[in-house]
């Protein structure tokens, strides 16, 4: 009896001890976090590193790291992060996932059960402020539910449309003892995204297809969430239908394939731009109509039939009529579509147009002056430097433009970049995120100024755990996306757009221990750009570049999407 008893208490283990099990079970390589005094018995066990914890240096970086990481391998990002402002730092990083539908566990810490609701020392309810930003959230009550909890998070978190669920951990949910498996059955019956298609819906699709003089397949980054890259390209190729991407489909397509015609919408291409307009079939896959890609809804794509497939039926006709709707999984109804055999349009006349326009009015800018650094060359060159290989993290504004609009992109989860929210600050600890999701492969980082000064801290990860990352950055002293729209819509007042005072950016560089160039001689900027992508180890690139230079072409905000301005 003894012996059975002494058994029975081995088999017990903390909160925190199943928690870390849990997350061992779910393959788990890696989580971002910060400790504080929630989440310190979690932190005990992590104390061995059998699951590494990041040490970023804000909550806003960790979970920022964690979209890098998930947004580059399609594996969960996790986040741990105490109560209160631990919680609540991390909030735009939730809300930035949901928009870009980035598969992310995050843990939150909570005051203890019997502190919720008392205004307890770092009390914030988490749940109450995330409702609206997450798939799905949680808070453990009953450390038995541990593994069901996290099963659940898990699963939901990676199916269907992805995104954020929140877990919120009171601390004597970590302190309590359990003898509860691990492993335990996935049951959620109000939670079952459909994945198959209606076949009689893929048939009418390919009938009208059959039918169609101008298509366009419309790709978004649903279909990188749904692995179906090769299924969208083969089906383009197959029956040669031209291709538009939203910005999150850059690399589903590579940017020199002869059917693609480029980025739409705000900052597209004019053939792309054109194309959208002009075609009579739009067959849209995992892209969600957003107000940057169809700037004026009631004149997007006007004389077209409009077929929308997307694993979430909730986007379907939420701002694009849909003539043709299906709900389902991309890849699998891409694979569908293939299967079935039908007479290729034809669309020789409409192909060679839409070649036309691509040929006759690409992305431009002014290649031939010294006056200045042009932003776009930057990124030519560096394209060049990286042979279009390098996994490409952006911040946002003006060179998150450029970058889309001039790197040549050849695969999916290349461009790593906040798209739904327009994170200022996501850059830095994301490309620190896809750099520990692909340590093989080159991962360069172009941010502005404006985004530098806002998560610079986390440049204190490099060294420690020795990614070589080459950060760009692109210094036009000022705000330049919100300077650009006050120059050509608020009669050129510029408003609090401009820094008059910098930092040294070079000696921030020095502070973090990592090499520095700074490039600002127009005539030496290739020379200069080779030799410090020829240095070892992190290397921030400061490249003083116009400060009045536009992105264009831009479709103005509620104008179609022909209405561009700077085509020329």
């Amino acid at each position: 009896m003894e012996n059975l008893k002494e058994n029975h208490q081995k088999q017990q283990v903390s909160g925190a001890r199943l928690l870390l099990e849990c997350l061992l079970a779910q393959e788990v390589e890696l989580v971002f976090g910060y400790p504080g005094g929630a989440v310190l018995p979690l932190y005990d066990e992590l104390y061995e590193e059998e699951i590494p914890n990041i040490l970023t240096r804000h909550e806003q970086g960790a979970v920022h790291a964690a979209q890098g990481y998930a947004k580059s391998t399609g594996k969960p990002g996790v986040v741990i992060v105490t109560s209160g402002p631990g919680a609540t730092n991390a909030v735009t990083g939730i809300a930035d996932a949901n928009s870009d539908s980035t598969p992310l566990i995050v843990f939150t810490g909570q005051v203890t059960t019997d502190g919720i609701g008392k205004d307890a020392f770092q009390e914030a309810d988490i749940l109450g402020i995330t409702v609206p930003i997450t798939k799905n959230s949680y808070q453990v009550r009953d450390v038995n539910e541990l593994p069901r909890i996290i099963q659940e998070a898990f699963h939901i978190a990676t199916t269907g449309r992805p995104g954020p669920v929140v877990i919120d951990l009171p601390k004597d949910m970590t302190t309590q003892q359990t003898g509860v498996k691990v492993a335990c059955d996935l049951h959620i019956p109000s939670y079952q995204p459909n994945t198959m298609p209606s076949i009689l819906q893929v048939q009418k699709l390919l009938h009208v297809l059959e039918q169609s003089r101008k298509p366009v397949l419309l790709f978004g980054g649903g279909v990188i969430a749904a692995d179906a890259q090769q299924e969208a390209k083969a089906f383009a190729e197959k029956y040669e239908i031209p291709v538009v991407t939203s910005l999150l489909g850059l690399g589903i397509m590579p940017t020199h394939h002869p059917l693609f015609l480029g980025m739409g919408g705000m900052h597209g291409s004019y053939a792309a731009n054109m194309a959208l307009t002009e075609c009579d079939l739009l067959i849209n896959v995992g892209c969600r109509f957003d107000d940057r890609l169809a700037t004026s809804p009631q004149d997007f794509a006007p004389e077209a039939i409009v077929a929308h497939v997307d694993i979430d039926p909730a986007e379907i006709g939420k701002i694009i009529c849909t003539d043709i709707p299906i709900v389902a999984d991309a890849k699998i109804c891409l694979e569908k579509m293939l299967e079935t055999e039908i007479s290729a349009p034809q669309a020789a006349a409409w192909r060679e147009l839409c070649s036309q326009r691509k040929t006759e009015k690409p992305f431009s800018y002014n290649r031939e002056t010294l006056d200045e650094i042009k932003p776009q060359k930057v990124i030519e060159i560096v394209g060049d430097l990286t042979e279009g290989e390098a996994i490409v993290v952006t911040d946002v504004g003006q060179h998150q433009m450029w970058a889309a609009q001039f790197y040549p992109f050849k695969f999916a989860k290349q461009l790593i970049t906040s798209g739904g929210l327009g994170t200022m600050g996501y850059g830095i600890p994301a490309a620190i995120g896809a750099k520990f999701g692909n340590p093989e492969k080159e991962v360069v980082c172009f941010v502005g100024d404006g985004g530098f000064q806002m998560t610079n801290q986390e440049l204190a990860i490099l060294n420690e755990h020795g990614l070589a990352i080459k950060f760009i950055l692109l210094n036009n002293s000022s705000l330049g996306m919100v300077r650009q729209w006050q120059e050509r819509f608020f009669n050129n007042r510029r408003s609090q757009s401009v820094f008059h005072t910098q930092p040294d950016f070079m000696k921030m560089a020095e502070a973090y221990g990592i090499k520095g160039v700074r490039i600002d001689e127009p005539a030496l900027l290739e020379d200069q750009l080779k030799a410090a992508f020829a240095l070892s180890g992190p290397v921030l690139i400061e490249v003083a570049v116009s400060r009045t230079e536009h992105v264009l072409p831009m479709v103005p905000a509620g104008q179609p999407n022909d209405q561009m301005i700077g085509v020329d």
